[in-house]
């Protein structure tokens, strides 16, 4: 039996709901090879049922076989196939002669996710370091303490970031986001996803100081004061100018009104945006727990913070056990938010989260910080996503909502809580381990997995099976972000930080045929490709805080910015690389090969990481592809650069062979199947 050729997945082509009057039903369908004549049943794990499916149809390779199921609303299931003697079992991680219980696939009737995010191309802002639009609202040298130390503004657009990061502010705001929408949409961008936007002491913002607006230092301040901090000043007590810039309504809400009218132009160029939630903690200066006494000093009124009295309305938000609170690690300016103790936080949490997806701010979504750390119980915060959850929904069915997540997420991915993750295992690890030799903070190398196209493909059967393939689709798929190492630093092949190096190391010896390969991989593999702003332009950097540098407008790397557009503009035309199956057709070598199917459309990709040229034959059958079909390569790499032009090449007898090149790229496109 020819076990390579056995495929189903959880895409439309596989599992399908018939149209037939007053009842439900669920088509389920499988391929194997042509002529192996198996038994095959579809059995429901969860009460051992078992359908026995009959062959529907037949191509030039395959059979397909199918099984009708009525009124089914939920189940899990796999595929045993019975063949000469023995019993296989099929389920999401491929064939195996055991039932791997970890990656059965899955039918949820309640749990759709929208279209517009399966593969939608997405863009992260970290939004001090993308672009400064208003100089008007920067935070100016010694405004606040932050964490002992006084802030200071970077007049220096392109000074590298320092050790102290948190503090130093480049001044990028909403108004510098403005100004490059058309860019954005230009580069293809679909979905912006920034980083935390609500009102914060640090420039990262995931210390949120107030949920319900946008920090005025970007966005727009309208009624400021003098009094920054004097030479001797260790606290926040004649902060002055700091007090009136994020407590007056009048900065706030004006600040809620350009947060609007970005959103809204952002939709007339058809960009949805999704924002980033801390909900597991807050920070010190947020005015429920007012540490720093911000609110205690403002010209508006607001209710006593937790941390000056025991009497304030916000002390059951967190945790204290004396006049000490919990923090998040163990980190004081990170209060730890304690739902289990407060309803009313839960509700005021809930209504956040409906309020920044509901008109007038109509975000289409929220990205969760540290989602699986909210809460003291696994159970109470299964709890919580859930409520979550519904809230969200109630507002905007078609709004996503995606968790940052290390590890198994098959826990939250049950309907109920997430629709997606940050898929750390299923791109960004699997991919830098292939093609740098480091994993994703530069801080480990280890080069027997460099080219290890086996590995590669384990890692991501491994994570992929963990959940539904939709799921997958609308997950983040990223080569760097704010909190790991930039993905062209790591093809130099340096372990460290800017601790044990000097920042122009990041930049010193890279690979930019390597981060070429990688595009090709970001833009092809199932998820929602997310382009950490800069990296279409080259920027480099260790890990946070290097990463966080400034986008560097006007000394762009605009060969890479073309090959970029290129690689995204073939993403957006081809519905296989935004929700088709994901076949495996080559591992060995220091070469992968896979193919992403949708119908009657196919597009193959060969990465080549090795140092000869190699020949290679690609089983285009493995596609569905008939002889003498033609396939079009539309783009390669290579280390001396890329081309565009089109080559076309005929499947003869369920097969391409070819010559590729070192450390080299390929895509193919066929709509024959």
């Amino acid at each position: 039996m020819n076990i390579e050729g056995i495929f189903s997945d959880e895409t439309i082509d596989y599992i399908s709901l018939q149209s037939l009057k007053n009842r439900q039903e669920i088509r389920i369908q499988i391929r194997v090879f042509k002529d192996d004549k198996p038994e095959i049943f579809l059995v429901n794990h969860f009460d051992g049922s078992e359908s026995k499916m009959e062959k529907l149809r037949s191509s030039e390779y395959f059979d397909y076989y199918y099984a009708d199921l009525n009124d089914v609303n939920y189940f899990k299931y796999y595929f045993k196939i019975n063949e000469g003697g023995r019993t296989l079992f099929y389920t999401r991680f491929g064939v195996t002669d055991y039932l791997k219980e970890d990656t059965l696939f899955e039918y949820n009737k309640d749990f759709s996710l929208p279209d517009w995010a399966k593969g939608a191309l997405m863009y992260q802002i970290f939004i001090d370091r993308f672009n400064r639009g208003d100089e008007t609202n920067d935070v100016v040298d010694d405004e606040y303490i932050y964490i002992g130390l006084p802030v200071k503004h970077k007049e220096n657009w392109n000074e590298y970031p320092s050790n102290f990061d948190v503090g130093y502010f480049y001044g990028g705001d909403l108004e510098g986001v403005l100004q490059k929408l058309d860019y954005l949409k230009d580069f293809g961008v679909e979905v912006i996803y920034f980083n935390p936007l609500f009102v914060s002491p640090s420039n990262h913002k995931y210390d949120t100081q107030d949920y319900d607006y946008i920090d005025p230092h970007i966005g727009k301040i309208v009624e400021d004061t003098d009094g920054v901090l004097g030479e001797f000043d260790s606290d926040n007590k004649n902060a002055t100018k700091y007090v009136k810039r994020v407590t007056s309504k009048k900065n706030l809400e004006a600040s809620n009104e350009v947060f609007i009218k970005l959103v809204n132009e952002a939709h007339k160029r058809n960009i949805k945006v999704i924002i980033d939630g801390v909900f597991n903690h807050c920070g010190s200066f947020n005015k429920w727990m007012d540490k720093e006494g911000i609110y205690k000093r403002a010209d508006e009124e607001y209710p006593i913070g937790a941390y000056w009295s025991k009497e304030s309305e916000f002390r059951s938000y967190f945790n204290f056990i004396g006049t000490e609170y919990d923090g998040w690690w163990g980190h004081d300016t990170l209060p730890k938010l304690y739902y289990e103790n407060s309803q009313k936080l839960v509700d005021e949490i809930l209504r956040i989260a409906k309020k920044w997806i509901s008109p007038p701010f109509n975000v289409d979504g929220w990205r969760l910080d540290v989602a699986a750390d909210l809460g003291y119980t696994k159970e109470f915060n299964h709890k919580f996503w859930t409520m979550f959850r519904e809230a969200v929904k109630s507002a905007n069915k078609d709004a996503i909502i995606l968790a940052e997540h290390y590890g198994d997420p098959s826990f939250w991915l049950d309907g109920k809580c997430w629709d997606g993750v940050m898929n750390y295992d299923g791109f960004m690890e699997p991919v830098s381990w292939f093609l740098t030799g480091l994993e994703k903070h530069s801080d480990r190398e280890d080069m027997s997995l460099k080219g290890n196209a086996d590995v590669f493909f384990m890692m991501l059967k491994n994570a992929l099976g963990k959940m539904h393939y939709d799921v997958a689709l609308v997950s983040m798929i990223q080569l760097s972000n704010h909190d790991h190492s930039r993905f062209l630093t790591r093809t130099n092949g340096i372990v460290g930080r800017i601790n044990t190096h000097k920042s122009e190391d990041a930049s010193s010896g890279v690979k930019l045929e390597v981060m070429r390969q990688a595009i090709m991989m970001q833009l092809t593999l199932p998820g929602a490709p997310t382009v950490y702003y800069g990296d279409e332009v080259g920027v480099c950097g260790f890990t946070d805080p290097d990463s966080r540098r400034t986008y560097p407008w006007g000394n762009e790397n605009l060969e890479l910015l073309e090959y970029h557009r290129y690689m995204n503009r073939w993403h957006r035309i081809r519905k296989e690389l935004k929700h088709g199956s994901l076949i495996k057709l080559i591992s060995k070598d220091g070469i992968v090969g896979y193919a992403r199917v949708s119908r009657d459309n196919v597009s193959v990709i060969i990465i080549h990481t090795g140092r000869e040229k190699k020949k290679i034959d690609i089983p285009l059958y493995l596609t569905g592809m008939r002889d003498n079909a033609a396939i079009s390569r539309v783009i390669y790499t290579n280390p001396t650069g890329y081309n565009v032009g089109i080559v076309t090449y005929f499947n003869d007898n369920g097969h391409v062979s070819m010559e590729i090149e070192p450390h080299s790229g390929y895509l193919f496109v066929s709509e024959n199947l």
